[in-house]
């Protein structure tokens, strides 16, 4: 279907205008970006009673999947590099959630466990989940397959910066 901002394509497909392909409101990154300030805002208010950061959080989910990972390892599935996971795992040890321990095979590695306070906490961030998916309006199967469709893009995205096509658009 022909709209005002669209010509038809190959096949019908509506195609931009070049000049609306720099549009603010069409760039795909803007949109994510503005959908993950929200989140960040929506979680920042569903954490406050946990007296967790967003960051703080995924590690802690990690953890309470694992009890017990290197540094890396936790780095790796929460897409974070050690940089900026040490700071947030010595506050998350000074608050008593984690123990930090250097590996006696290699100093160079560090494993976090889970401790008990850690652990404990747990059941009270269960309703956080639940506030979020609330807060989304979007039913249980509408967020799995927004869930979906959004790894599926960060697979594509991942091999595309890979391959030196990253890009906004």
């Amino acid at each position: 279907m022909e709209t005002p901002d669209t010509l038809p394509g190959p096949g019908g497909s509506p195609v931009l205008p070049d000049g609306d392909f720099l549009r603010l409101d069409r760039q795909i990154c803007f949109s994510l970006h503005a959908a993950t300030r929200a989140f960040n805002g929506v979680y920042r208010e569903a954490l406050k009673e946990l007296g967790l950061t967003y960051p703080q959080y995924l590690v802690m989910l990690v953890l309470w999947e694992h009890r017990e990972l290197s540094v890396k390892g936790i780095g790796e599935r929460v897409r974070l590099d050690s940089g900026t996971l040490s700071p947030l795992l010595k506050r998350l040890e000074t608050a008593g959630y984690v123990e930090r321990r250097r590996s006696p095979e290699d100093e160079r590695s560090v494993t976090v466990r889970l401790t008990e306070a850690g652990a404990g906490l747990r059941e009270r961030a269960l309703g956080v989940p639940r506030r979020i998916a609330a807060a989304t309006g979007l039913d249980l199967a509408e967020l799995g397959d927004l869930r979906e469709r959004l790894h599926e893009l960060a697979v594509r995205l991942g091999a595309a910066d890979a391959e030196g096509l990253s890009g906004c658009g």
